[in-house]
């Protein structure tokens, strides 16, 4: 199985989980996310993404799993961000039908 990271962090204004893209533009969404496979690359990129601090809160790397349908959470945590906030159906979980 191959592997790799993102960057993820927190939307300032709305909490919402983003990622960083490959032009380093923000997105709500793991497939638009650029994957690193060097890990020194990675933490380059996550210095100038922490840096961002009008924008974003709590950048980290995450581990992501390379499927065929694109980049996929490879821990429970990084999955259940994907699903947006679990108090109540808002958000992703309204617009998917699904609650954690």
């Amino acid at each position: 199985m191959r592997t790799g990271l993102v960057i993820t962090a927190n939307a300032l204004l709305e909490g919402d989980v983003i990622w960083v893209t490959s032009d380093n533009a923000l997105t709500r969404d793991l497939s638009q996310a650029q994957v690193f496979t060097d890990r020194a690359e990675a933490e380059a990129a996550l210095a100038e993404a922490s840096a961002r601090t009008g924008e974003i809160v709590g950048a980290y790397l995450a581990d992501i799993r390379l499927t065929q349908e694109g980049p996929a959470p490879a821990h429970f945590r990084e999955a259940f961000r994907t699903r947006g906030p679990s108090n109540y159906r808002h958000g992703k979980q309204a617009e998917t039908g699904t609650t954690v």
